[in-house]
């Protein structure tokens, strides 16, 4: 499916998040047409320093990070940006430890790592700034299974092993017609910790009327052999027959595999699409203060049409306390990022790009980092 139908679906994207009162106040978008560089691309592409920015973190923003570091890197030729794709887990214990610039974490900082994230930034305050969308697909290799339909519940049983082969009736019911093996199900999941899988397990905690047992967290409680990131899973899916995995979008779309529909409960399977995860997102409620942008994800959502397993991956950033030339370069970096150039670099690659009600608050946000 190509994410090119994320143009023609942004403008209903972009009315539905306005219900997101976000509480950062940010410049009010461009009119359409206009021809003039909002500030973000005009200091991205003007305002250049020099020096090497280093930052660590979710793997499911990998394509999408190093996509931008190129483009970046065609206006700043003299930074050098340097990320780590080691899990979000691994990144926000990086960066409260001063040993990276900034984080990319696929769930916001919690009480306790915010904290920690404050007296990094020399007692200041640290925020999360969402900068990517990743719809989580859930992707399997079965032959011949051209569509497969999951609900919660079936998902969750899968995931936690009380469902163990693919003919069991509970998938059979879901895809009335198709021909299931009797094959055992193997199941791969994340063994770094990982921002994608808290996601998830939060998706079958919701939605899995009490078959999933364990608590979300980065750390995977169910069943399977672990691979680790996101291109470790994908590829264990690609190279195993009658397996399955969560990973973000873009790697089941890059590794060919086959993608779920989800039942939420709505009465029509819904395909994973750009439109679909938007549709989701709007659902989403305000959960930080000030600048910090976390976001609260209705993971069991029933709107028709709404494909409820997503993440957005944040940045994680001190807003003050970084030493002046790092400040540059961090402010410098993630306004290309946030900038319509930079968000506009990654429709091609099966990421969702932010919508502007949330675009230009994220903006607003990195301006005030000092």
């Amino acid at each position: 499916m190509s994410v090119n139908r994320l143009l023609r679906v942004g403008s209903v994207a972009v009315a539905s998040l306005g219900v997101l009162a976000l509480s950062a106040c940010g410049s009010d978008p461009e009119p359409s047409g206009s021809s003039n560089p909002s500030s973000s691309d005009s200091s991205a592409a003007a305002d250049c320093p020099q020096g090497t920015l280093n930052a660590e973190g979710s793997s499911a923003q990998k394509n999408a990070i190093d996509e931008v570091i190129s483009k970046y890197n065609e206006k700043c030729a003299d930074v050098t940006v340097n990320y780590n794709p080691t899990g979000s887990g691994a990144g926000i214990k990086q960066f409260n430890a001063s040993q990276v610039d900034f984080a990319g974490s696929d769930s916001a900082l919690k009480p306790e790592e915010m904290t920690a994230a404050t007296k990094r930034c020399a007692n200041n305050a640290a925020v999360d700034l969402p900068m990517v969308i990743g719809p989580v697909a859930i992707a399997y290799n079965v032959e011949g299974l051209d569509k497969l339909v999951l609900d919660g519940p079936t998902a969750a049983k899968i995931f936690q092993g009380t469902i163990k082969t693919w003919n069991d009736p509970a998938i059979a019911k879901l895809n009335s017609g198709a021909t299931l093996p009797s094959a055992p199900i193997s199941v791969f999941f994340r063994s770094d910790e990982s921002g994608t899988t808290e996601n998830f397990s939060k998706y079958l905690a919701a939605s899995g009327a009490g078959a999933w047992t364990g608590e979300p967290a980065k750390k995977w409680t169910g069943t399977g052999a672990g691979k680790e990131k996101s291109a470790g899973v994908a590829e264990g899916v690609k190279s195993t027959k009658n397996s399955i995995t969560y990973v973000e979008w873009s790697y089941a779309v890059d590794n060919k595999l086959g993608i779920a529909q989800i039942d939420n409960g709505s009465g029509t399977p819904i395909e994973l699409s750009a439109e679909s995860a938007g549709k989701a997102l709007a659902a989403a409620k305000p959960a930080g203060t000030g600048s910090d942008l976390a976001l609260k994800l209705d993971y069991a959502t029933k709107e028709a049409g709404a494909y409820p397993i997503i993440l957005v991956t944040y940045e994680i950033a001190c807003t003050k306390g970084l030493p002046a030339e790092k400040t540059a370069l961090v402010k410098s970096f993630l306004t290309y990022f946030a900038s319509k150039d930079g968000q506009a670099s990654l429709t091609d690659l099966n990421y969702a790009p932010l919508p502007e009600e949330i675009r230009t608050k994220v903006d607003a946000a990195i301006q005030s980092i000092s």
